[in-house]
């Protein structure tokens, strides 16, 4: 693999979802290694990220509904990754449908129109456009949709579950966790992955040089790909 550019060689990448648990641990990642010379995170409100971040990270603040309004924010990077995403729980269907695949796609057109070269999706196991199942018939959908924009790369992750340590308390989501947490320990990549693991895959898809035009990677080979890059401090 490739070694990391100092400084990102000019280089410039936006990130979308950056308060999710992904997002965040994808952010350490990209200033711990300094891919990009600028790092941009678009979301709807300010992060708190601390000091050494705020002075590596610049924000731009959007309305997601009026989302054309914003263009700009997305002028100028050559890398988009996208963690964006909600449940259905939190926000219903239809909110879950417009922020999984709406806000996604649309953010996609205008990272194109802004001259984005490789855009880095997280997906989910399973997506499938002809799903009976709302959450994963988005995903597919919003795939779909992501590859029409004609990317000069286009990188789909599908994890499984993820692994983490979450903010917010969800009783049953965690205990779910702590079993997979087991289970991973017997089939590593089979139904889970951390979120650390996937943050350095989407970073090694930016390292790696790219053939296809639109790269599809399950979750062994986001496990595989995580491990191919060595995790800080190493």
């Amino acid at each position: 693999m490739a070694a990391a550019p100092s400084g990102g060689s000019g280089r410039t990448c936006f990130v979308l979802g950056g308060s999710g648990e992904t997002g965040r641990a994808l952010l350490r990642e990209l200033l711990s290694r300094r891919l990009f010379a600028r790092v941009t995170l678009i979301g709807r409100r300010r992060l708190s990220l601390g000091p050494e971040a705020d002075a590596a990270v610049e924000q731009a603040v959007v309305d997601f509904e009026r989302l054309g309004e914003h263009a700009a924010a997305f002028q100028g990077h050559d890398v988009g990754f996208c963690c964006l995403g909600t449940t259905r729980a939190k926000a219903g269907a239809d909110g879950f449908v417009r922020v999984d695949r709406d806000y996604v796609a649309q953010a996609a057109e205008l990272a194109r129109a802004g001259g984005c070269k490789h855009f880095i999706l997280q997906s989910s196991q399973g997506a499938n456009a002809q799903s009976s199942f709302l959450y994963l018939r988005v995903k597919g959908e919003v795939e779909n949709l992501v590859q029409a924009v004609g990317f000069d790369r286009c990188t789909i992750l599908r994890p499984a579950v993820l692994l983490c340590k979450r903010q917010e308390s969800r009783p049953m989501e965690w205990v779910t966790r702590q079993f997979l947490g087991v289970v991973a320990r017997v089939f590593p990549t089979a139904y889970s992955v951390p979120v650390e693991t996937v943050a350095r895959a989407m970073v090694a898809c930016v390292l790696q040089p790219g053939e296809e035009k639109v790269k599809v990677l399950e979750n062994k080979a986001i496990h595989e790909l995580g491990k191919a890059v060595p995790q800080q401090g190493m």
